[in-house]
């Protein structure tokens, strides 16, 4: 789908729209998650609130202007939305963001705040993007696929060439899963430039798309999606998304929207970081005992959006 120059050319292209986000130690805390080395990538920091701003950009900045004069539309559970809005800011056109029924008020409040015109169809984001879809048909927009699309997750990939610059000892990377782009390019980069890294992907035990597709061989439609958690909540990957992760990927695990919901509150009480419900996935990973690490292990943990799930 995409190699580690596709990534490395996101990189430099997007590099004058994005925040180089910063890697912090977890230490000094109340409630320790695990014995190992805990990093933690603040993508939560980024512009809009997630990852989700790489990806939307690289697919912005590889159009002509002619193939955006009709604006631009997406779906999402909201942070794919969100960063297609700003994307659609920094080109002058308008965005129109379909939305899922369980995308939190906070996302469709903030969408608006960034111009996007916001349609709420769908209890999953597979049927929103059906109307995603029909709306760039007739009306002529560019539709950005919050996956699968090889410069979107060209762009998520960015995020592992800094987390391999910032943790060259790096052991094992923590990474949350909706529709599997982000898990995609990061892998791809971070197998490149260490195969030995362990590479742990996080679903809701109500979304298991890449899990369940896994097992079965092949990509699955999911009979239902029960996780409240919009932005990791996926009824059915792609095909190129699903190999990728089939050959990068080494494990994937499930936590409880209820741990994530635990993981936030934590990550609010003892680091004063606002995520979201995915931003918190690996934290909640590690406090359920989905995964454990020993003292010899360093961590790389993506807090990959940001949202007050957490804060009271």
């Amino acid at each position: 789908m995409i190699s580690l120059d596709d990534i490395r050319a996101a990189a430099d292209r997007i590099a004058p729209h994005i925040r180089d986000t910063p890697t912090i130690e977890v230490t000094a805390v109340s409630e320790p998650v695990t014995d190992a080395r805990l990093m933690l990538k603040l993508e939560c920091l980024q512009a809009t609130g997630s990852f989700k701003a790489r990806g939307a950009t690289n697919k912005l900045l590889t159009l002509q202007k002619n193939e955006l004069a009709n604006g631009i539309v997406t779906a999402s559970g909201g942070n794919h939305g969100l960063a297609v809005a700003r994307a659609a800011r920094l080109a002058g056109v308008p965005a129109t963001v379909f939305v899922t029924e369980s995308a939190t008020q906070e996302k469709r409040d903030k969408l608006k705040r960034w111009g996007a015109k916001v349609e709420v169809l769908g209890q999953i984001w597979n049927e929103t993007n059906e109307a995603a879809l029909a709306f760039a048909e007739e009306k002529g927009a560019a539709y950005f696929h919050p996956f699968a699309d090889p410069a979107v997750v060209a762009g998520q990939g960015t995020v592992g060439l800094e987390l391999q610059e910032a943790l060259p000892d790096l052991d094992v990377a923590l990474v949350a899963i909706g529709g599997g782009g982000l898990i995609s390019g990061m892998a791809v980069a971070l197998k490149a430039l260490k195969p030995s890294i362990r590479i742990i992907g996080i679903e809701p035990v109500g979304s298991p798309t890449l899990l369940a597709s896994l097992q079965a061989g092949h990509v699955v439609r999911l009979e239902k999606v029960t996780s409240r958690v919009a932005t990791m909540s996926c009824g059915q990957t792609d095909q190129q998304i699903f190999e990728t992760v089939r050959d990068h990927v080494d494990d994937i695990v499930l936590v409880s929207d209820e741990a994530m919901i635990d993981a936030a509150r934590w990550l609010w009480f003892e680091l004063g970081i606002a995520a979201d419900l995915s931003g918190a996935a690996a934290i909640a990973a590690l406090r359920s005992g989905a995964v454990s690490f020993g003292r010899d292990h360093t961590i790389g943990a993506l807090v990959c959006g940001a949202g007050p799930d957490g804060i009271g």
